[in-house]
């Protein structure tokens, strides 16, 4: 067969004509492992018979098989190109090599299989619009593989005019001249300002110019002022020159006068004119309805006097307000419901300094509490009992004292506690000279700590403040405020913590138990100190001699003395009235006699020398003591010069201060 030369196309039109008249499409080779399926069935026309067929499938006739219909001859021109040779040496089936067909080469090409029946008509598909030949491709268009779609996008619709322009980016832009902006507000403002004064200056006359003074530079560090010789002035006269000349004594500013005297307005401070002064004025009278009387100015100097000199001076402050707070709420009206509540707000609201409100807790449990002597000799002391069950039953020991003062103190805001331990009161004995103290045992007394003006902790003693036992084991009710004012080196003396860090001592110590046991005088017992020479404002600590026992055969002048609370005691203002006299009552080589020996005093101190001879034999007693009466009136103020002036020995009456023993 020879073979057909291939037709030449012109478009993509042309080729598709061509495929639609030759009505035989062939698929492409199978691929290997996959059987090809068979080629598409040529569009047949209906006829008459299929028609037919169709009517008799309808009505149930079993159509006769049709046979395929005689291909149409096709002229040279309408012949489509062969497919390629298809090898099939190498054909699998199902992944596995084909062996060649029976009775052909290797080279021999398979036929074709023959189509399939097909038992329905197939519909004539309609024929495809005709496409207009595409303009839009650029000349030198790639074969049909490539991609339309990806080779448009890159080609911008600029540069796909037929003019065969080249895109061109445009000029760079220009820095563009644009008009100045109007003046703002505040520039036609200040135009304004400078045309009105240069106006002004042209017609007033023109000034001469001045040249301005060049400012000289900051100094770096200040002038030091010239050293000064630390001599007196006779010194410097001395150690200078004799050429040189003395410094002038230096004299201080006479006080402004009347004249000279000028408010901060007249003398130009505040920006204005200093206000005209009328001739001949003269300032208000000063009303004498608003002037103070002569009392009350001595009220006011004897309530300056009796403030605390320092924080610490508590013996010269003024407690008389406290104290008469406390003597106005008897038990007897306090509220049956929460009388501790009630309490804290009457006696300590008023005041607002800590120290006060202490005071007057202190102050109302010696005229409301009362020590229980029949619990405690009977040890039938209530146990258990409330506050308020202990201040509506009027009695109480130590640590219902303490627990008390505690309870109202904390409700009114003060930080207080309850210290327990030892305490020389009732029952205790020092031991003598050389024997070992006792064990120790801190317990059997308590008293409080509060914390005062000032931040510091005081220590006090309700208990002993309120009175004390007698020789006949009865309660002495008896106001002892010196268990309030006392130092707490003082107070330590006679109270020993059961924790050491109430001792709350300035120093900071901690005294051991044998020092406090010993005492100060390491095992020797010191006088006997009475109540009432603290009344008087003395103080315990600065009694001479220092030791109970005296010798008097030592051939030896004894110095009695005894000092103030405070350096600054007054018996006017801190005490009950003006200073007693002083006496030592010595009896003499024999005993028998009573010798008054008056006391001097500077102030502070009062003391007395005495032989020891003349105190009396051993076994005796020396006593000191204060004029208390002096005909039946008050001794206060009695001076030693009326003593030795008085004719002979007047009724009198004496208070004990201190007690001695002779040996």
């Amino acid at each position: 067969m020879a073979d057909v030369e291939k037709p030449q196309f012109n478009s993509l039109k042309e080729r598709i004509a061509a495929l639609n008249r030759q009505k035989n499409f062939q698929a492409p080779p199978p691929s290997a492992g996959r059987r090809a399926p068979p080629p598409p069935p040529p569009n047949r026309a209906a006829t008459e018979s299929t028609i037919t067929q169709i009517s008799q499938n309808a009505g149930g006739v079993k159509p006769p098989t049709p046979s395929i219909p005689p291909r149409p001859t096709r002229s040279a021109t309408d012949q489509v190109p062969p497919l390629p040779r298809r090898n099939t040496e190498h054909e699998t089936v199902r992944g596995n090599a084909a062996p060649p067909h029976p009775g052909l080469g290797r080279t021999a090409t398979l036929p074709p299989p023959p189509l399939p029946t097909r038992n329905s008509q197939q519909q004539i598909s309609p024929a495809l619009p005709s496409r207009r030949p595409s303009n839009q491709l650029a000349p030198g268009r790639r074969n049909s593989n490539s991609s339309d779609v990806s080779h448009i996008s890159t080609i911008s619709n600029l540069s796909l005019g037929g003019d065969g322009t080249v895109r061109r980016l445009p000029p760079t832009l220009d820095q563009a001249k644009l008009p100045p902006l109007p003046p703002t507000k505040r520039e036609r403002e200040a135009k304004a300002r400078e045309d009105a004064e240069r106006e002004a200056a042209d017609q007033s006359p023109a000034l001469p110019s001045r040249s301005r003074i060049a400012e000289p530079p900051n100094p770096s560090l200040p002038p030091r002022l010239p050293s000064r010789p630390g001599k007196s002035p006779s010194a410097v006269a001395v150690d200078r020159p004799s050429s040189t000349p003395s410094l002038p004594t230096r004299r201080l500013p006479p006080p402004p006068s009347a004249q000279q005297a000028k408010s901060a307005l007249q003398s130009g401070f505040g920006g204005g004119k200093p206000p005209p002064i009328p001739l001949g004025s003269r300032p208000p009278t000063v009303p004498l309805a608003s002037r103070p009387t002569t009392d009350q100015i001595d009220a006011i100097n004897v309530r300056a006097a009796s403030a605390p000199v320092g924080d610490s001076c508590l013996v010269c402050r003024d407690f008389s307000q406290p104290d008469a707070v406390a003597a106005r709420h008897p038990i007897h009206a306090l509220p049956r419901q929460d009388p501790v509540g009630y309490l804290a707000h009457v006696l300590c609201d008023p005041f607002p300094s800590a120290t006060d409100k202490a005071r007057a807790i202190f102050t109302w449990e010696h005229h409301n509490i009362a020590y229980d002597v029949h619990g405690f000799f009977n040890k039938c002391i209530p146990r258990g009992q409330t506050p308020e069950q202990m201040i509506f039953s009027g009695k109480a020991v130590c640590e219902g004292y303490a627990r008390i003062f505690k309870t109202i103190a904390e409700r009114a805001g003060l930080e207080c506690l309850m210290v327990g331990g030892h305490g020389k009161g009732y029952g205790f004995h020092m031991p003598k000279k050389g024997d070992p103290p006792p064990p120790k045992d801190a317990s059997g007394h308590a008293w409080n700590a509060v914390r005062i003006d000032g931040g510091e902790w005081k220590l006090l003693d309700p208990c002993w403040g309120a009175g004390h036992l007698g020789g006949n084991n009865e309660y002495n009710k008896h106001f002892n405020p010196s268990e309030f004012i006392m130092p707490n080196e003082v107070f330590g003396l006679k109270h020993y913590p059961e924790n050491h860090r109430h001792f709350f001592r300035e120093d900071g110590r901690v005294p051991s138990w044998e020092e406090y046991i010993m005492g100060p005088l390491g095992g020797q017992e010191p006088p006997r100190f009475f109540t009432s020479a603290s009344e008087e404002g003395l103080s315990e600590k600065t009694v001479e001699p220092k030791a109970k026992k005296i010798r008097a055969n030592s051939g030896e002048v004894v110095r009695f003395q005894v000092g103030k609370l405070c350096p600054h005691w007054k018996g006017e203002i801190h005490g009950k009235g003006k200073d007693r006299l002083f006496f030592i009552i010595a009896k003499g080589a024999d005993g028998t006699k009573d010798d008054y020996i008056p006391m001097d005093t500077d102030g502070y101190w009062i003391w007395a020398d005495v032989p020891a001879r003349d105190l009396g034999k051993p076994g005796g007693k020396v006593m000191m003591y204060a004029l208390d009466t002096f005909e039946g009136r008050d001794a206060r103020g009695f001076t030693r010069e009326r003593w030795e002036m008085r004719s002979r020995m007047e009724r009198i009456s004496l208070m004990g201060i201190a007690e001695w023993e002779l040996v």
